[in-house]
């Protein structure tokens, strides 16, 4: 049997270690902090190809609809628009401001062909979803087989 000597002052640098890990990750992040100050957002944007077209979703909470604006032009799909602030804040009576407010821009490139007819935007509960059909010639031919 062999004996191992205990020291107590191996177990102080690990104690300290974990010690000033636990203040650092209580302190606050300066990237959030900045982010909030500068209060930049994009709206965040679904893109799915199904068989009958492209549906493109955007979350766009706040936003009315006559301050949006859709444009496609060669499979360039553009989204714009402007969120305000509903409640002006004196800087003296606000405790905390998260909630950004401003224009915002996004493009996307569509998979594929998208026919320029047909398209249907609709926004609802804060959520914009958009509809590009596919051309004709584009979309799978549904054949149904008889069985004898």
């Amino acid at each position: 049997m062999s004996y191992v000597r205990w020291d107590p002052w191996k177990s102080i640098g690990f104690l300290q270690n974990r010690i000033n890990q636990m203040i650092a990750d209580s302190a606050s992040d300066p990237l959030i902090e900045d982010e909030i100050a500068r209060c930049e957002w994009k709206p965040a944007v679904d893109i799915l190809d199904t068989a009958e077209g492209v549906i493109i979703k955007a979350d766009l909470p706040g936003v009315k609809k006559e301050n949006v604006s859709v444009e496609l032009k060669d499979n360039l799909m553009t989204l714009k628009g402007e969120r305000t602030a509903d409640i002006p804040v004196e800087n003296e009576k606000c405790y905390r401001r998260e909630r950004c407010f401003g224009s915002f821009f996004r493009a996307f490139t569509l998979p594929g062909r998208v026919s320029a007819d047909h398209i249907r935007a609709v926004l609802k509960d804060g959520v914009l979803e958009i509809h590009f059909p596919k051309p004709e010639a584009e979309k799978p031919l549904q054949i149904h087989v008889h069985v004898n």
